[in-house]
């Protein structure tokens, strides 16, 4: 059968809401007119609920699509003032040829949004697939003689000039089953009737997703919340994450599947890096499947390998959104603070896999929304509040704001399960252009600048080095964490041919910031950020000029918008060059340099590429890229959970991880390898591996040099001040977690 649009006058049922070939709903009423076939379609559905006496809410005996009648019923009824009437909400199923409708109406019941949306499936044979979803954002409701009327005009994700509808729901007292929802299409301009569907309700739900929930050992993962115990906007009751999405129309399945994952295995190293967390999900998420579905992983650890991490949501290349984790080295304990910290980070982890956004991020989403920075949500921050934290918490109802319940509720389908379409596409129902757009004014007294090389060879890790810094001589407390994987501030790239994108990382993470005090003495903050890779694949994949400009969220709601930067991709100059791009730009490889090294079985491929470059190429310039990766990964533990959900530990090889981090510095002093940034990180990560090595002699000299080579450098006093302060607490040991597990949440 072809499934093209049509225009609703061919014999065949082509798409599902115009035919003229009806094939009318088998419709047996005992007491009620059965119109004929000739008669129009519209008519069938009132007439389907045309009252003739008042008691036949109580006495109706006729169904839909069967041969059976209700039975009367056999006990006395109180007056009919007396009984209330059934709410009419939640999701209705029908059928009409090879079209299976999916509707959901949203008029009534907890936080009704008085909209309609609906998903169509085409039946064939023993198979079912996604064929399309419709939303209504304005519709008008009436209610006559005890029969609801819905009217509105659909958006639709396929072309149809029948996207005009009419819903008619008769009422039913809450002794009986909610009646049927009659759908009724007409075209746009004729007002000419299409296809009629009779949906019967099935779910009180507007969406019903499976939860599947892993810990690792040591780690109590969250229960409940009351959310009375400490000051709340909202009313008083006990939230679990099923009770919560419960709220916003999702029904939370719990999985039947929990593991626990032995982390007494890993030793010393017991932080998860992203590379881990996705091999453990591809791997462990045991309702995982390569189709969309209505299925999500959520992990209690420990702790993250970067300070601060309350949790994080996997995002990948093809499928997204399906796993996601929480961290309790900032999370953990019993206290009401704790406890009302773990429900937020679940439902809010949970929630990016459901394709939401940051409150203040909406206008990345694709198309963009306004940003909600006050939102009262739990896809806000509580410490980027404008008022603070503390006001938040006071007047935080543990809800999800009205735009995020619309799209939970009626997003089209892809845009919302996980699996569907990448995270922030149709993340919102509305140029990226006008994100990066200069501020008419800026009283900040921040900002923002951009740095890079002028020129990259084609396939040559592309990294930018971000500086925010203060104009004002007076003290300017600022959001230090300025990596583009935190979110906190935002890259978009045009390229030569003239696509303007934003620079989405792999993994979105969520992180409690850190902040600093800019002034006089300390007028600035770094990062350096690899944004060679994302979700898009690779960026810099053409050759000629790109044009870079990034956004900074200050926590009082500014956008800091920097400057533009140019750099160019150029041609391979000779065949060496060419074979090194082609090792450089293997998808997997792009995973390696984002995730900075992995053991992931499916990264092999990469892993062997990074090796001929090292090993074959160890001369060319741009092999000092495949000896960091590999030396990072080296001097590190790699987790992995196997699909029997055994914790495998790889332990660290301290002296070939040290031997090619040694060796990257020494070719990046020389000035034929990595920027300053991401050398003085090297120089980090090698002092860092002496110590937990046990060889403290090493690793003081290793920061000894930090300190010596960039006071030799031609750079400014007070960023040679910064990397002196930040040198002297390399070393330091890391806070412990108190016994009794309180006051953590701002440890690490």
């Amino acid at each position: 059968m072809n499934y093209q649009p049509s225009n609703g006058h061919t014999d065949a049922l082509t798409e599902p809401n115009s035919t003229s070939s009806v094939v009318f709903p088998v419709i047996k009423k005992s007491k009620k007119y059965v119109p004929d076939k000739d008669e129009q379609n519209d008519n069938l559905a009132n007439d389907y609920y045309a009252s003739n006496e008042q008691d036949e809410m109580i006495e109706l005996d006729s169904t839909v699509g069967t041969d059976e009648s209700i039975p009367a019923q056999a006990v006395p009824f109180p007056p009919l003032a007396a009984i209330s009437k059934n709410k009419v909400y939640g999701r209705y199923k029908g059928q009409l040829g090879n079209f299976e409708l999916e509707l959901r109406v949203d008029i009534d019941g907890n936080m009704p949004l008085q909209k309609i949306s609906g998903d169509y499936y085409v039946i064939s044979g023993q198979t079912k697939s996604y064929f399309g979803s419709f939303s209504v954002g304005s519709i008008t409701t009436s209610i006559l003689n005890n029969v609801i009327t819905i009217t509105g005009t659909a958006t639709t994700t396929w072309a149809t000039s029948f996207n005009k509808l009419k819903i008619v729901i008769r009422q039913t007292l809450v002794l009986q089953p909610l009646a049927p929802a009659l759908l009724q299409w007409f075209h746009i301009t004729t007002n000419a009737p299409g296809a009629l569907y009779v949906c019967n309700n099935f779910s009180r739900a507007f969406r019903t997703v499976r939860l599947e929930q892993d810990r690792t050992s040591g780690v109590i993962p969250f229960v409940s919340y009351n959310t009375g115990a400490l000051p709340s906007g909202g009313p008083a009751r006990l939230l679990t994450i099923n009770s919560a999405y419960g709220e916003a129309g999702v029904e939370m399945i719990n999985a039947g599947i929990s593991s626990v994952v032995p982390m007494a295995l890993a030793g010393v190293d017991a932080k998860w890096t992203n590379a881990e967390l996705h091999a453990a999900m591809v791997n462990h998420f045991s309702l995982y499947q390569n189709a969309p579905a209505w299925d999500v992983w959520l992990l209690h650890a420990y702790e993250h390998i970067s300070p601060g991490v309350l949790g994080i949501m996997f995002d990948q290349l093809g499928l997204q959104r399906q796993g996601c984790a929480v961290f309790y080295k900032g999370l953990g304990g019993a206290s009401a603070e704790q406890q009302r910290l773990q429900v937020y980070a679940c439902v809010h982890e949970l929630g990016h896999c459901f394709n939401l956004l940051h409150s203040w991020q909406k206008s990345l989403a694709t198309p963009p929304k306004p940003n909600i920075p006050s939102s009262l949500s739990w896809m806000n921050y509580p410490w980027n509040y404008p008022a603070g934290p503390v006001a938040f918490w006071n007047h935080f109802p543990f809800r999800f704001d009205p735009v995020e319940l619309t799209h939970i509720r009626h997003g089209f389908r892809n845009n919302v399960i996980m699996g569907g379409n990448p995270f922030t596409v149709g993340s919102s129902l509305q140029d990226i252009g006008g994100l990066f757009e200069d501020n008419i004014e800026n009283t900040a007294n921040l900002e923002l600048e951009l740095e890079a090389k002028k020129t990259y060879l084609l396939g040559e890790p592309v990294v930018l080095e971000t500086k925010l810094k203060t104009t004002t001589t007076k003290n300017k407390r600022v959001i230090s964490n300025l990596h583009v994987n935190y979110g906190f501030i935002t890259i978009g790239i045009k390229k030569p041919s003239g696509e303007i994108l934003e620079y989405e990382p792999i993994a979105e993470i969520c992180i409690e910031p850190e902040y600093t005090i800019l002034n006089k003495d300390n007028p600035g903050v770094y990062e350096s950020s690899y944004i060679g890779f994302g979700k898009q694949g690779f960026i810099f994949d053409q050759l000629g000029t790109y044009q870079i400009r990034a956004v900074f969220y200050h926590e009082d709601g500014s956008r800091i918008v920097s400057d533009t930067l140019k750099l160019r991709v150029k041609y391979p100059v000779g065949k060496q060059d060419d074979e090194i791009a082609d090792l450089l730009l293997n998808e997997e490889v792009g995973y390696l340099l984002a995730f900075m090294g992995s053991d992931a079985p499916y990264l092999q491929k990469g892993n062997d590429a990074l090796n001929l470059l090292a090993e074959k190429y160890k001369d060319h310039p741009l092999a000092v890229y495949a000896q960091f990766i590999k030396g990072v990964n080296e001097q590190r533990t790699f987790k992995t959970i196997t699909p029997e959900k055994n914790l495998e530990v790889r332990p660290p090889n301290f002296a070939g991880g040290e031997a090619l981090l040694n060796e990257v510095i020494d070719k990046s002093k020389a000035g034929k390898g990595l920027d300053n940034i991401s050398l003085n990180q090297t120089m980090q990560i090698l002092a860092k591996a002496y110590q937990r090595e046990g060889n403290m002699e090493a690793a003081e000299n290793t920061v000894k040099n930090i300190v010596s080579h960039f006071n030799k450098q031609p750079i400014k006093p007070e960023v040679k001040e910064m990397i002196a302060r930040d040198a002297a607490t390399i070393l330091a040991p890391e806070k412990k977690d108190k016994q009794n597990g309180e006051d953590m949440v701002n440890e690490g």
